[in-house]
C-alpha cells in the first residue's frame, strides 16, 4: 500500500457508525478546540479479501457515508468553532486509524464499537491501538460536559513512568477546569506481603517521593488543584472503589502489559462501571 500522504496535524476520531464513536467524536471537539487544529473523522471499509463483490463495496461506502454525516452532524451540535474533515479509507481499522495517527495531536476512539459486538473480544481493538499508535490514544466512555467539573482527572504513576502522563493529566484537568490526581503505585519485593504496617509505610514512602516529584509541576500549574494517593499493587481495586469520581485516567505508553490489563476483560468491568475513559500518552521516543 502506498504511503500515506502526510497531513497537517488535526484530533482523529474513528468513526465505525456505532453511538459510540459518536460519542467519542463529541468528547474530542474540545481536545481540537484547545489546540486550534482541525477534528478529523475517519471510517476504515474494510472488504477483506473479498474485493470483487463491487455491490457489496458500494454498500459499505454508502453506510460509512452516512455514519460520517451523523457523527458531524452531532459535532456540530455543539455548538463549537472545530473544522470538520471527514475521510472514508478501504482499509482494515486498525491499520487505518494507525497510520492516521502518524503526525496526529490525538487518536480518540470509543470504548465499544460494532465490530466488538461481531467478535465477541470487548477491548482488542482499542488495546491495540493503544499500544501501538503514534500518538496519545484516548478510549471513550460517553460524553458528559457537565462531568468536567464535577468528576476529577487521575494520572496513574509508577517510579519509571516519564513525564508524559504528568503533562498530559495536568493538561486536561486545567483545561477541564477539573481537580487532578495523581496516583503513584509500588511493588514490594515480597509480592504475598500482608503486613499492614509495611503496606502504610510503603504508601508513605511512595506519596512522599511523589510530593518531591510534584514540586515543579505545581508551580508550573498553580490553578490545578492536586492531590495525591500511593498505592501497593495496581490501581484496579482503588479504580472499583473510586472510579465514578474519576472521569477520565492518564496512564502512561509504557505500562506495558498493563494496557491489556486495563483495556482488557478486567478492567474494561471496572472502567464501564465507572464510565470514565482513559488517555494513553504517546510512546517516550516520540517526547
Amino acid at each position: 500500500m502506498p504511503e500515506r500522504e502526510r497531513v497537517a496535524p488535526s484530533v482523529v476520531v474513528g468513526v465505525d457508525g456505532s453511538r459510540w464513536a459518536t460519542e467519542a467524536a463529541c468528547w474530542a471537539v474540545d481536545e481540537a478546540v484547545r489546540r486550534a487544529i482541525p477534528l478529523r473523522l475517519v471510517y476504515a471499509v474494510d472488504s477483506g479479501e473479498d474485493t470483487d463483490d463491487a455491490q457489496r463495496i458500494a454498500r459499505q461506502f454508502a453506510a460509512a457515508q452516512t455514519a460520517v454525516r451523523c457523527t458531524a452532524a452531532a459535532v456540530e451540535s455543539t455548538d463549537r468553532p472545530v473544522k470538520i474533515e471527514a475521510e472514508i479509507v478501504q482499509q482494515h481499522p486498525v491499520a487505518a486509524l494507525l497510520d492516521a495517527s502518524r503526525g496526529a495531536a490525538m487518536l480518540c476512539v470509543g470504548a465499544i464499537g460494532l465490530n466488538h459486538f461481531r467478535d465477541r473480544h470487548i477491548g482488542s481493538t482499542a488495546t491495540a491501538l493503544a499500544t501501538a499508535a503514534h500518538c496519545p490514544v484516548a478510549v471513550v466512555r460517553g460524553h458528559d460536559p457537565v462531568a468536567s467539573t464535577q468528576r476529577c482527572v487521575a494520572v496513574e504513576l509508577d517510579g519509571s513512568t516519564s513525564d508524559a502522563a504528568l503533562r498530559h493529566g495536568f493538561d486536561e484537568a486545567r483545561s477541564r477546569g477539573a481537580p487532578l490526581r495523581v496516583l503513584t503505585t509500588w511493588r514490594s519485593r515480597y509480592p504475598d506481603i500482608h503486613d499492614g504496617h509495611a503496606v502504610a509505610a510503603g504508601n508513605r514512602d511512595a506519596r512522599a517521593a511523589l510530593e518531591r516529584r510534584l514540586k515543579c509541576w505545581r508551580a508550573r500549574y498553580p490553578e490545578v488543584d492536586v492531590t495525591t494517593v500511593a498505592l501497593h499493587g495496581n490501581s484496579l481495586s482503588y479504580l472499583l472503589k473510586q472510579g465514578d469520581s474519576i472521569q477520565l485516567l492518564v496512564v502512561a505508553h509504557e505500562r506495558g502489559e498493563g494496557i491489556a490489563e486495563l483495556l482488557g476483560a478486567a478492567g474494561n468491568a471496572v472502567l464501564a462501571q465507572a464510565d470514565c475513559s482513559v488517555l494513553v500518552c504517546e510512546p517516550q521516543n516520540l517526547l
